[in-house]
């Protein structure tokens, strides 16, 4: 008789170790009862009834999930090769395993769509210079297609894009041309205030011409202090007009050189 129970006694301790199920924190079990679904259950220790209920774990940690590099043409027809990284992570683990088969990797197609469609509505500087409101696009996009599935969305990130070497070297070209457009608008803008500057002055020595007089000696110093063999600098007429009236002057006065010397005036002769 011993024998005959023993065996029975093993099975029955035999099923239930395998009823028994254990789930971490981060886990869920969808329990379906005969083929039905009958509910959630966990984190922690979860009866199984063997032959009649089945067991499907979810993780509800967020993945990262790498989207494969995808070629896109942008509105204005530029080839570029963009690759992405999408943040997700289960909130309902029973529609994440009764709504879609395999959720993993539905995600990764919708995603794949998604960012083609996205951005080849875009231009090239945008998806250069405006990633994060791609990326904002893109995740709203993906987080409506994925809520029936219990997916959230929790975010999206564009890693690379990556140009040819035609386009490149053409970029290039054109930043180039941007700077040295630049550098000549402001070497021009800095022309028009220097002008500006030296009209006002201008007109402000014009005032006084004794200040005039006061920037030629000053200039005369300023060239001094260089080590120059030989210095040209006009002299102003204005420096040097008394000198030549007081010459004038003088020579006016003087006799002529070479002359007859002047005669002493003669007595008159008396009246009759």
């Amino acid at each position: 008789m011993l024998t005959t129970v023993l065996p029975i006694v093993i099975a029955i301790v035999f099923l239930l170790f395998s009823a028994l199920k254990v789930l971490n924190e981060y886990e869920r079990a969808v329990v379906l009862t005969l083929g039905r679904y009958t509910g959630t259950k966990g984190p922690g220790l979860v009866i199984i009834i063997p032959g009649l209920q089945k067991m499907l774990r979810v993780d509800m940690r967020t993945v990262v999930m790498d989207v494969p590099p995808q070629d896109v043409i942008s509105r204005d027809n530029v080839s570029v090769n963009v690759n992405a990284v999408v943040y997700f992570r289960v909130v309902d683990a029973a529609n994440a395993m009764l709504q879609v088969e395999r959720y993993y990797e539905a995600i990764s197609q919708v995603a794949q769509t998604t960012m083609r469609s996205v951005l080849g509505q875009r231009e090239l500087d945008e998806m250069l210079t405006e990633r994060d409101k791609l990326s904002a696009d893109i995740q709203k996009i993906l987080d409506d297609a994925t809520n029936p599935w219990g997916v959230k969305i929790t975010n999206v990130e564009l890693k690379h894009v990556d140009l040819q070497e035609s386009m490149i070297r053409a970029m290039a070209r054109q930043a180039e041309a941007e700077r040295s457009r630049r550098a000549k608008v402001i070497h021009a803008e800095g022309e028009m205030q220097a002008s500006e500057k030296l009209r006002e002055a201008a007109a402000m020595l014009s005032q006084e011409p004794q200040a005039l007089q006061l920037r030629y000696m000053q200039t005369l110093i300023d060239i001094a202090g260089d080590k120059n063999s030989t210095i040209v600098f006009p002299l102003p007429m204005d420096l040097i007009t008394p000198f030549l009236k007081t010459i004038q002057a003088a020579n006016a006065a003087a006799p002529p050189a070479g002359g007859p010397a002047p005669q002493p005036p003669q007595p008159s002769a008396p009246a009759g």
